[in-house]
């Protein structure tokens, strides 16, 4: 069996990080499973924790009245899920239904910012990925509204 520090060497998302970053990361971490159908985060609720997906897939999801919750993205393997530990109020945004069942590495935010305050090499790196992440989610978003609201009129 796989340490976390194994774990997180082997994910697409901290790919050419400097071991000693994960080294530091390692120890804020645990393995975590979900099945489907769970809820793995919740709008609204606070946010101390971010996963590292290595199976299964989490659809994000926000919930609009009188019609219920609407999926804006789904995270998979490779993906990380949560970015709200980073930013006060540290609270979830949307909420996070388990699709496929989920295998992944639970990273603690508060564990987390304290080393990023320690080491501010760290903190540099983890928000260059979380930047270039929040990028390509916002990028899909276009994407999508260009697709729904797009389209000419007669």
């Amino acid at each position: 069996m796989k340490d976390v520090r194994e774990l997180l060497g082997e994910h697409d998302f901290f790919a050419d990080m400097d071991p000693s970053h994960l080294d530091l990361m390692a120890g804020c971490g645990h393995n975590v499973t979900a099945p489907a159908g769970d809820l793995l985060i919740r709008e609204g609720e606070p946010a101390g924790t971010f996963y590292a997906l290595r199976e299964g897939k989490v659809a994000l999801e926000v919930n609009i009245p009188h019609r219920g919750p609407i999926t804006i993205a789904t995270v998979g393997p490779g993906e990380v899920l949560g970015v709200s530990w980073l930013f006060p109020p540290f609270h979830w945004q949307f909420d996070g239904h388990v699709v496929e069942p989920v295998h992944a590495v639970a990273l603690d935010g508060v564990c987390l910012r304290g080393k990023c305050q320690a080491d501010t090499g760290l903190g540099f790196d983890l928000m260059q990925r979380f930047a270039a992440v929040l990028a390509g989610r916002l990028h899909a978003t276009r994407v999508q509204l260009v697709d729904l609201y797009g389209h000419e009129t007669p």
